[in-house]
């Protein structure tokens, strides 16, 4: 038994935000049908090295074409939603309607149909219909102003955060609206942007600047909550990085370096007073880590109970003890690669666990069982393959 058993889910989407919130989806079970224009592939499917992207957004999905310009697309399309639960789709409001699948059509085939459809600025208002990216949204929420050193320019990330952080917004989304259809036996409609869930995930910042008018500083890798916080170089030229949330913490630090003298300091009692000391605390922090291979920090703070961690990059996530007792990348086997390791699912229930079932398929490898499954014959199926219908 799967958590998601007996959810069918319609991806429509393209690129990363709603294709990985189906992925999500079908991590804990629910059978998602990747819906694919026959001759303009999802582009994740070329994205970065190798197109190795895809293989981790398609994974637990059948694969499927259909131009749903065309009215016999619109047609099949319409007869995949009355056996489906969620249709993702991420195109420019207003296209769906044009393509004459309004939610309201869509209603019709299928009362119960959740409809979540992402963009990067919502269904309203003046950006609706502007191109919506994850960059965008880093850049308009706040995130990239207040990322970066104090004296250099504001700082985007190098991965798709905006789309990551939506994606799982749009898994929680629609949980919402298929819990809230068990209650009114009807379907609904997400309207979810790219750039609202990373706005909230940044915290407070609104409601500070409504009564204390502060705008957030760049501050590099300090913090405007507490120090010492920041990466320090070790003697062997690794970095480590260091975290002072609690009080109890920010003090086993300073008896560690040897300048157990600040605690004193009436200063140092909050997070706020040591702010105002960083300077000071991140030198004496420094000083100490420089002297010391990586190995000796992490010993050190270890014994003292005091909060560290290394800075790793991919080669070291796939060799850590922690992430490796969690399984956190696991191994799956691909027809076309072989053993093939990618982030597992990304948390345990103990009782209905998700597993990753396959990895991305090949476009449109699903497209004849599928619509064999709703009652064309082979035929039928090439005939619509010579129209370009799929």
């Amino acid at each position: 038994m799967k958590a998601l058993e007996g959810v069918r889910v319609l991806d429509l989407a393209t690129l990363f935000a709603g294709p990985m919130a189906a992925m999500l989806l079908g991590d804990f079970g629910a059978e998602v049908v990747k819906v694919e224009h026959p001759a303009r592939p999802d582009p994740s499917r070329g994205h970065g090295p190798g197109g190795l992207w895809w293989k981790m957004l398609g994974r637990n999905k059948r694969a499927m074409t259909l131009n749903l310009s065309t009215a016999e697309g619109q047609d099949l399309l319409l007869a995949l939603v009355r056996d489906a639960d969620v249709v993702i789709e991420n195109f420019r409001p207003g296209t769906l309607e044009r393509w004459n699948l309004s939610y309201d059509r869509l209603r019709e085939a299928n009362p119960r149909l959740v409809l979540a459809r992402v963009t990067g600025f919502g269904q309203f208002g003046p950006y609706a219909k502007r191109p919506g990216f994850g960059t965008l949204a880093e850049a308009m929420s706040g995130f990239a102003a207040m990322t970066g050193e104090p004296d250099g320019p504001p700082t985007l990330p190098p991965f798709g955060l905006a789309d990551g952080i939506c994606a799982l917004a749009t898994a929680y989304a629609v949980m919402a609206a298929l819990r809230a259809r068990e209650s009114t036996g009807a379907g609904q409609v997400v309207d979810m942007s790219i750039i609202e869930p990373i706005l909230t995930v940044l915290g407070a910042q609104p409601t500070i600047y409504d009564q204390l008018g502060i705008v957030p500083p760049r501050t590099g890798n300090r913090s405007v909550n507490n120090a010492p916080r920041n990466t320090y170089r070790c003697a062997d030229g690794s970095w480590v990085a260091v975290s002072t949330s609690a009080q109890n913490i920010a003090e086993r630090v300073m008896r560690l370096v040897g300048r157990p003298e600040y605690i004193a300091e009436p200063w140092f009692a909050t997070g706020a007073g040591r702010v105002e000391h960083a300077a000071e605390l991140d030198e004496a922090v420094a000083t100490w880590v420089a002297a010391r291979t990586r190995d000796e920090v992490l010993t050190a703070f270890e014994e003292a109970q005091a909060a560290v961690a290394p800075i790793y990059d991919v080669r070291d996530v796939l060799t850590d003890p922690q992430l490796t007792a969690l399984d956190a990348v696991t191994t799956v086997e691909d027809p076309e690669l072989g053993p093939l390791r990618m982030q597992n699912v990304m948390f345990r229930l103990s009782d209905t666990p998700g597993e990753i079932r396959w990895t991305g398929r090949p476009h449109g490898a699903d497209t004849s069982g599928l619509l064999s499954e709703l009652g064309l014959s082979a035929s039928d199926i090439e005939t619509l393959r010579e129209k370009g219908v799929v």
